[in-house]
């Protein structure tokens, strides 16, 4: 069937929980993740699907591309304290076992550099 994804598949078993947090996220973006949202949907620049703030499994990835296996994650400053860079290696670790590449981009990227970002997201495509 064109155009038909195995659901199952594409969302790694995410729980209902893991669902309604990733719809409340959607409703309440990040002013970076609204930045790039404008450059990743519509296929205008990407002629793949992303998906915002979607479920895969135990986590919330801030867009994906199904069709790739791409994910891209938005780290702002929260992501420097504590243990979450370590927290953030893992979590990749993790995606990556399930098939799933991960590039990241700081919020400083996406305010300061949108046009490197979108560089680096179109090389993934080639």
């Amino acid at each position: 069937m064109a155009g038909y994804t195995d659901t199952k598949q594409m969302f790694y078993g995410a729980s209902p929980k893991i669902f309604a947090l990733a719809r409340s996220m959607r409703q309440n973006m990040t002013e970076a993740e609204l930045i790039l949202w404008t450059k990743l949907k519509n296929r205008e620049i990407f002629k793949a699907k992303f998906r915002r703030q979607h479920p895969a499994g135990m986590f919330i990835i801030d867009f994906y591309c199904h069709e790739y296996k791409l994910a891209i994650e938005l780290d702002g400053p929260i992501h420097d304290i504590d243990d979450n860079p370590e927290k953030d290696t893992n979590r990749t670790s993790l995606l990556e076992k399930l098939g799933i590449k991960v590039i990241r981009f700081s919020n400083y990227d996406v305010f300061n550099n949108i046009d490197q970002v979108i560089s680096t997201i179109q090389k993934e495509f080639h």
